[in-house]
């Protein structure tokens, strides 16, 4: 399919953490923008920060995604719940399969002028569990987390439950594209992240009300609340939100992207990677664990990120800039003492 580099895009759950930063680019980038929401209240905060932009910017209240499709050139969608307090695999499983089926269906059935869809999926459809460092590339599949949840149900543990939902939900989207090979006008690209921080632009009343990745994130980091044999050992890899943002308009723009499932990582960490950067800026932050050596951490998590490099041409923003752009807004909103 033809790169779409102009026109009105449909942005799903425009309102999320990661949504707002694309809707942000694709409106600076010139495009127009229609964002569902779940309600008009979760709208309001979208039309203030983004007031400057008119009507390029529709907000539209979700029901079925049968009306939001007509008239768009393409969609980014990134509505997919993740939190690890489900009990039931399927309270995680059924709207992350649902969701990305059913945008899928209506694009085909009434989307006639999309011509490309570009989905949200995560690392967490990817990696396996791994005692030894491993690369992984798009060719891997997380399988354990999907038998996991078959097997053992609500005793799976949180992870498994969240990594089988992504899985399933990335290979429901592939499979419709397969059934419906030849039916369709549009192609599909996957984005497939690790663990997103960055600043924020969704509406945040409180840190403790910050989305999962961030709210570890200033626990971790700001507040203190892990020990240090954690902070030294425990970690994964990462992408600054705004990236992560930009590879989605990205995946719109470039030809070649079409048919891709895309891993996008700016590399590895562990947890006092991040403490030592904000103790940088901050000396009244935390300094964590002082016997840390960067140069001794084994990273059990790492991926390939070549085809991202080839298809997308990504730059990544690093561990110390993100750090300083979060703490920065952190005091700007009054959560750290300046």
């Amino acid at each position: 399919m033809p790169a779409v580099n102009s026109g009105k895009i449909l942005v799903s759950g425009a309102n999320g953490y990661i949504a707002v930063w694309v809707v942000k680019k694709l409106l600076e980038q010139g495009y127009s923008v229609r964002g569902t929401v779940r309600s008009e209240s979760k709208g309001t905060h979208l039309k203030e920060i983004f007031k400057e932009y008119g009507d390029k910017l529709e907000i539209v209240v979700e029901g079925a995604f049968d009306e939001a499709v007509k008239d768009v050139d393409a969609i980014e969608h990134t509505a997919s719940p993740f939190h690890l307090r489900a009990n039931d695999p399927a309270e995680l499983i059924a709207p992350a399969v649902a969701g990305t089926g059913g945008i899928l269906q209506s694009a085909l059935k009434y989307g006639t002028s999309v011509k490309r869809v570009v989905v949200t999926s995560s690392c967490a459809a990817v990696l396996t569990a791994d005692p030894n460092p491993r690369v992984f590339t798009e060719d891997d599949w997380n399988e354990l987390s999907v038998k996991e949840v078959e097997t053992k149900g609500s005793e799976a543990s949180a992870f498994d439950k969240y990594r089988a939902s992504k899985t399933l939900a990335e290979r429901a989207a592939w499979a419709f594209m397969k059934l419906n090979a030849d039916k369709l006008h549009f192609d599909l690209v996957v984005l497939n992240p690790p663990f997103v921080f960055g600043p924020t632009l969704h509406e945040v009343d409180d840190p403790e009300n910050l989305n999962s990745s961030m709210h570890d994130w200033w626990s971790s980091v700001v507040k203190g609340r892990r020990d240090n044999t954690f902070l030294a050992t425990i970690g994964s890899a990462w992408i600054d939100v705004r990236d992560l943002a930009q590879a989605h308009v990205l995946g719109i723009q470039k030809e070649g992207a079409g048919g891709n499932r895309i891993i996008v990582s700016a590399g590895p960490w562990k947890w006092q990677d991040w403490v030592n950067a904000a103790h940088d800026i901050d000396s009244a932050l935390p300094a964590g664990n002082t016997s840390y050596d960067p140069s001794k951490a084994v990273h059990l998590i790492n991926y390939d990120v070549s085809k991202a490099d080839k298809l997308l041409g990504l730059s990544y923003i690093g561990v110390k800039e993100s750090t300083k752009d979060m703490i920065a807004q952190f005091k700007e909103e009054g959560w750290i003492a300046t």
